[in-house]
C-alpha cells in the first residue's frame, strides 16, 4: 500500500487533482450556503414544542397517564415483555422483507402500543426530536385527507390508511431507539434479512422457480434472459430497490468491522447482495445502485472516483453478455419496457393537468378509474411508474412538496453529523444512508416504489434509522435491552 501511495504522489497527474480537490474543498467549506445547510439551529425544536399539536399530545399523555395510575395498570403490566418497544419494533423492521404485508401491519401496531404504555409508565418521557418528525406528520395527514375526498372512497381508504401507519411508525422507531448499540444491531439485522431474501433469489434463479411474468422481459431484445428473480418480493424491479438500500448499509458493516472474521463475514453478504442484484435484471435497479456507489465512493473519498473509469472497464469485460446488453439497453426507445413507461407517463402528466391540486386518491382502484381516459395509445397500467409522479396523483402537489420537505430534512440532518463525526462507524453508517437513498430515488424516477407496501415501509425505516444514525454520537453505548 505504501509503494502504490508512493507512485500516486510522484503521478503529476495525480498531484494536480489532489490539488483541485482541496481548492474545491476550501471553497466548499467557506460557502455560507453550505455553511447553512451544514449547521441547522435549535429554531426547529422550540418551534415544535411550541406547537399547538404538540401541546396537544402532552395534555392526552396526562390524561392517559392519570388513567394509567388510576387503574393501577402500572402493576398489571410490571416486567411485562409489551414494554420492551425496542423488540416490538426491531421484529417488522428486520422481518418486512420476510413476511406478509398485513403481519407487517400488525406488528407496526404492536410496537406503537408498546410505546404508548412506556409513555404512560414513564412520567419523564418525552417525545424524540427530529426536525424531520412535522414532516412526517404533516405527509400522514396529506394522505388521509386524500383518502376522504378521492373518487373511490372506499378502496383508498384501505390503502391511505396503511400508508399512515407505515409512515407514522418511523417517529415511533426514532423513540424506541434507546443506546448505540441497539442501533448498529438493529442495521445489521436489516443486512442480514437482506442476506437471506437474497439467498433465496439466487435459489430460485437456480432451480427456477417462482413466479414470472411476461411482461418483465422484451423477448425480442433479450431472447438469452429467461428468468428474472423476485425472491419474497414478488417482482424483481421491487427485489432491485430493497437491494439498493441494504448493499450501502452491507458496506458500511464491512468497513466498519474490527476484525477479520467480522469483515469476511460481511463481504459473504455484501456478495450474496450484489448476485441477487444482477438476477434481478432491473435496469433501473442497477442504475440506481450505480449512484449509490458513486455517493458512497465520493463521500468516502473523492478522490476514489477517479477510479470509476477503470472499474467500470473491469466490469465490461467481466460480467456476462446478458447482463451487459441490458443495462446499455437503458434509455433504448425500442425496447417495449421503455417505450410503455413513456406513454404512461405523458398519460399520467396529462391526467395530472386537471387533478393537480388534489389528485384522485391512493390506490390502483382510484387510478385506474381516471387513467383510461387520458392514456396514449391505449396503455393500460396499474400505476405511473414513477414515484414522485404517483405521489401527486394520489395526494396532489401538496403530498409531494411535503415529501421533497422530508427528503431535504433527511439530506440536512445526515450531511450535518457527516461534517461532524469523528466515530468512524458512525461514519460508516451516515454515508451508507445518504448513498442508499440517492440510488432509491434515482430508480423511483423510473418505477413506482410503493407499489409493494412491504417496500414502502422499509423506505420509512430506512428514513428513520438514518436519522437515528445522524444522532449516533449522541445515544450512550448501553446494551440491546434498555
Amino acid at each position: 500500500m505504501e509503494k502504490v501511495q508512493t507512485i500516486l504522489n510522484g503521478s503529476l497527474f495525480w498531484r494536480l487533482i489532489t490539488a483541485l480537490s482541496l481548492w474545491f474543498g476550501t471553497q466548499w467549506k467557506s460557502s455560507r450556503l453550505i455553511h447553512a445547510f451544514l449547521n441547522p439551529s435549535d429554531l426547529d425544536r422550540s418551534v415544535s414544542q411550541s406547537s399547538f399539536f404538540y401541546r396537544a399530545w402532552l395534555q392526552i399523555v396526562r390524561f392517559f397517564r392519570f388513567l394509567y395510575r388510576a387503574l393501577r395498570l402500572d402493576k398489571l403490566f410490571s416486567g411485562s415483555v409489551f414494554l420492551q418497544t425496542f423488540f416490538w419494533c426491531a421484529l417488522p423492521t428486520v422481518l418486512a422483507p420476510l413476511l406478509p404485508t398485513m403481519v407487517v401491519l400488525a406488528l407496526c401496531l404492536v410496537g406503537f402500543a408498546s410505546l404508548m404504555l412506556n409513555f404512560l409508565r414513564d412520567t419523564d418521557r418525552t417525545l424524540a426530536f427530529s426536525p424531520i418528525n412535522r414532516y412526517v406528520l404533516l405527509y400522514g395527514a396529506v394522505y388521509l385527507a386524500a383518502s376522504l375526498f378521492s373518487v373511490t372512497r372506499a378502496d383508498s381508504l384501505k390503502v391511505g390508511l396503511l400508508t399512515i401507519v407505515f409512515v407514522y411508525f418511523c417517529i415511533i422507531l426514532e423513540n424506541a431507539v434507546a443506546t448505540r448499540r441497539q442501533l448498529d444491531c438493529l442495521a445489521q439485522l436489516m443486512v442480514l434479512a437482506a442476506a437471506c431474501v437474497a439467498l433465496y433469489g439466487i435459489y430460485q434463479y437456480l432451480f427456477q422457480t417462482g413466479y414470472q411474468s411476461k411482461a418483465w422481459v422484451d423477448s425480442d431484445m433479450f431472447s438469452s434472459i429467461t428468468f428474472r428473480v423476485s425472491s419474497t418480493l414478488q417482482n424483481p424491479n421491487m427485489l432491485g430497490q430493497y437491494f439498493i438500500l441494504t448493499i450501502p448499509l452491507g458496506g458500511a458493516c464491512l468497513l466498519s468491522a474490527k476484525t477479520w472474521g467480522k469483515r469476511i463475514f460481511w463481504l459473504v453478504c455484501c456478495g450474496l447482495l450484489a448476485l441477487s442484484m444482477l438476477l434481478t435484471f432491473s435496469r433501473g435497479a442497477w442504475l440506481g445502485l450505480l449512484f449509490a456507489g458513486a455517493a458512497f465512493v465520493v463521500l468516502l473519498n473523492p478522490r476514489l472516483i477517479l477510479l470509476a473509469p477503470v472499474a467500470l472497464a473491469i466490469l465490461y469485460f467481466v460480467l456476462p453478455d446478458a447482463i451487459v446488453s441490458r443495462f446499455t439497453s437503458i434509455g433504448d426507445l425500442t425496447d417495449n419496457s421503455t417505450s410503455y413507461r413513456l406513454y404512461i407517463w405523458f398519460g399520467t402528466l396529462a391526467m395530472l393537468k386537471d387533478y393537480w391540486l388534489c389528485g384522485i386518491g391512493p390506490g390502483d382502484t382510484a387510478y385506474n378509474l381516471v387513467y383510461p381516459a387520458y392514456s396514449y395509445s391505449g396503455v393500460e397500467a396499474p400505476h405511473s411508474h414513477n414515484l414522485f409522479l404517483q405521489i401527486v396523483c394520489d395526494a396532489g402537489i401538496t403530498a409531494l412538496l411535503v415529501f421533497l420537505a422530508i427528503l431535504f430534512h433527511y439530506y440536512r440532518q445526515l450531511c450535518a453529523a457527516l461534517h461532524a463525526a469523528k466515530d468512524h462507524t458512525s461514519r460508516m453508517f451516515q454515508i451508507a444512508f445518504l448513498s442508499g437513498m440517492t440510488g432509491f430515488l434515482v430508480q423511483a424516477m423510473t418505477d413506482y416504489s410503493f407499489y409493494n407496501h412491504r417496500v414502502m415501509f422499509l423506505f420509512w425505516v430506512y428514513l428513520s434509522v438514518g436519522v437515528l444514525f445522524a444522532q449516533r454520537d449522541k445515544f450512550p453505548q448501553g446494551g440491546i435491552a434498555k
